[in-house]
């Protein structure tokens, strides 16, 4: 059986190339999947192309995956392979002449309707009470209804997603609320701007009460237990605020920011300054969310359906 060095690679991906923790996470599945056909099948090195392509049938066929599932666990058996190779002349790639087709079928994102966002917002209206005085002594107490509305605003108006929120430091946020550093994907840092002033209120005030409570290298949001929030946590919080207000399908941190690209796009902003706002690395990444507006539009225009108005 050929040996995986799974944890060196994913070391070095880490330490070498930025990748960031889910990646990481995905790539150390992926080979252990990779071991356990090699395993089952008897395979030894050197592997051939035979074996990648067997390897694929029982993806596909004997486990069923998804065609984005294949395409990602062969698309990191490939770089594991030119990492070894790299390493080890000896240990050639087995994809050197494997051209594997995976069809993947593009699902356009689900954003949340206009009329579901302001039900949503109508729930946290006056969260915050802005105070006349600012500093420490006046700092708020926020409920976690409060925290998870202020979340809720904050993904609507800058598309972060959930796991750069929650780890954004108090540090991170500009003292008067209008900007936040966060880190992304492959550790790129960018900054992200909250252009309205009511929620740059909120947000400060809030950054306050924070700073007093633990200080400028703490967590921004805290669970209940008094650590910082995490993912898993929020994504609860509005399945829950989903079943309160009647919502189907339920609430995700995702469908906020697919809501703040559309938005965005719909309002006439230009699709690279969306592209920066999101930190995709690919424009064709966020050029998707303007065939989600395209879609908006010809609902509409069939809505209204011109020839129709013109006849009665």
């Amino acid at each position: 059986m050929p040996h995986l060095d799974h944890r060196a690679f994913v070391n070095d991906c880490r330490d070498e190339r930025g990748v960031g923790h889910h990646t990481l996470r995905a790539y150390a599945q992926d080979l252990r999947t990779f071991a356990r056909f090699t395993e089952a099948h008897r395979l030894s090195d050197p592997l051939s192309k035979d074996d990648i392509l067997a390897y694929h049938r029982h993806l596909r066929d004997a486990l069923g995956a998804k065609p984005a599932t294949i395409e990602r666990r062969l698309v990191t058996l490939k770089s594991y392979f030119a990492w070894r190779e790299d390493r080890n002349s000896a240990l050639p790639s087995p994809f050197a002449d494997v051209r594997i087709s995976v069809r993947i079928p593009r699902r356009l994102p689900r954003p949340i309707d206009r009329d579901t966002l302001r039900a949503v917002l109508h729930e946290g209206e006056d969260t915050f009470a802005v105070r006349s005085k600012s500093g420490a002594d006046d700092a708020i107490a926020a409920s976690q209804n409060d925290v998870t509305i202020l979340i809720i605003k904050l993904l609507i108006v800058t598309g972060l997603r959930i796991s750069e929120l929650t780890n954004v430091k108090v540090r991170d946020v500009s003292h008067d609320g209008s900007q936040i550093l966060v880190n992304g994907k492959g550790n790129r840092e960018r900054i992200v701007f909250v252009p309205n002033h009511k929620l740059q209120e909120e947000l400060r005030h809030f950054l306050e009460a924070r700073y007093a409570q633990s200080g400028s290298s703490a967590p921004l949001f805290l669970n209940t237990g008094g650590r910082r929030l995490r993912s898993a946590t929020f994504r609860k919080r509005l399945r829950a605020l989903s079943r309160r207000l009647g919502i189907e399908p339920h609430l995700t941190p995702h469908r906020f920011r697919h809501s703040a690209a559309t938005l965005l796009i719909e309002e006439g902003i230009d699709i690279r300054m969306v592209q920066a706002l999101l930190g995709h690395a690919s424009l064709r990444t966020t050029e998707i969310y303007v065939r989600v507006s395209n879609h908006a539009l010809r609902r509409a225009l069939e809505r209204a359906d011109i020839l129709d108005v013109l006849r009665n």
